[in-house]
């Protein structure tokens, strides 16, 4: 798998992450294994996890595989801090006080000294952007993390924020923001892609086949074994389950069946060879699942198809 430089950095990433957002819950730990060696053996590097993914146990997971299925050299280990859930419910603090004990938390679940990339995983209006910032600044200066990031900010915040770390020599420049993006989703396109590309950030787009809407499997109906009819995802994929979502899916189809493609690797490789993506980090339920992501180097839409998709996705959840 072909490695890239994340944004204006100096470290290189896999052309596909490994997303681990159900690690520790509905992926155990055999299929964890087998999805990581099959990521590894692919050439692929990086490995996308956060501190509120399964209160921690993707973290942990993550952790046991660390030394017995790669050694620490082998991955670019990504983690995010933020969002937690209390009581049940999902709680945002971006401050400093909450976000460098989450860090070493996440450290100690991974069983490192130190990830290499360190994302802020939602923006906060109850804290100071530049307070949050200062967390980001600290963990690159005590070794706790290589680069930062940010993840799920819009235009403004994106530029903000990269604009705020690059007017002062020795704060910590981000690296990285990752969006939802697909074709199902390309509401960045308006603001945080341009933003990012102007400011050097590197674009890790997650859930790049619309939640999973995009490889065709729910055009006759929800699967009794995907994310879909799980009562945790019903929700986050039936918000793709409408009838302009049905166009796209169509037009992805139809796109594979001419190219002799499956609708994973169309939706896949249009996101991926987006201009300013450096790798859209894929989630799969199987690791079956996955290496269907993981051989696409050789792969690349003809012109007049990617045309084709742009427009039937153009106004697609604010797209372009």
């Amino acid at each position: 798998m072909q490695q890239r430089s994340l944004g204006s950095t100096g470290l290189q990433v896999s052309r596909v992450g490994l997303g681990t957002m159900t690690w520790g819950r509905d992926t155990d730990e055999h299929e964890a294994r087998d999805q990581l060696i099959a990521f590894a053996e692919a050439g692929g590097t990086l490995v996308d996890t956060a501190a509120g993914y399964t209160d921690g146990d993707s973290e942990r997971l993550i952790g046991t595989l660390i030394g017995d299925v790669v050694s620490r050299d082998e991955i670019v280990l990504a983690t995010k801090a933020g969002v937690s859930r209390r009581s049940g419910e999902r709680v945002a603090d971006t401050s400093r006080g909450s976000l460098l004990p989450t860090l070493d938390a996440s450290l100690r679940r991974l069983g490192v000294d130190h990830v290499d990339l360190w994302q802020v995983h939602v923006w906060s209006d109850r804290t100071p952007l530049e307070e949050t910032l200062t967390a980001l600044d600290i963990a690159v200066s005590s070794g706790r993390a290589s680069y930062v990031g940010i993840s799920n900010y819009n235009g403004w915040q994106t530029a903000q924020a990269a604009t705020w770390q690059r007017a002062v020599p020795g704060r910590a420049t981000l690296a990285s923001t990752q969006v939802e993006y697909s074709l199902l989703n390309r509401a960045v396109e308006r603001e945080v892609l341009p933003a990012s590309a102007a400011l050097g950030l590197g674009v890790l787009p997650w859930s790049p086949l619309g939640r999973g809407v995009l490889t065709g499997k729910y055009r006759s109906g929800t699967p009794s074994d995907s994310r879909g009819a799980s009562q945790v995802f019903a929700g986050f994929v039936g918000a793709y389950l409408d009838d302009a979502s049905a166009r796209v899916v169509e037009a992805v189809v139809r796109a594979a069946d001419g190219l002799g493609w499956t609708p994973l690797e169309v939706a896949l490789v249009w996101v991926r060879d987006r201009p300013g993506v450096t790798a859209p980090i894929v989630g799969a339920r199987t690791t079956q699942q996955l290496r269907g992501s993981l051989d696409l180097d050789d792969k690349v839409l003809p012109a007049e198809l990617v045309a084709a998709l742009d427009d039937v996705s153009a106004t697609a959840r604010g797209g372009a």
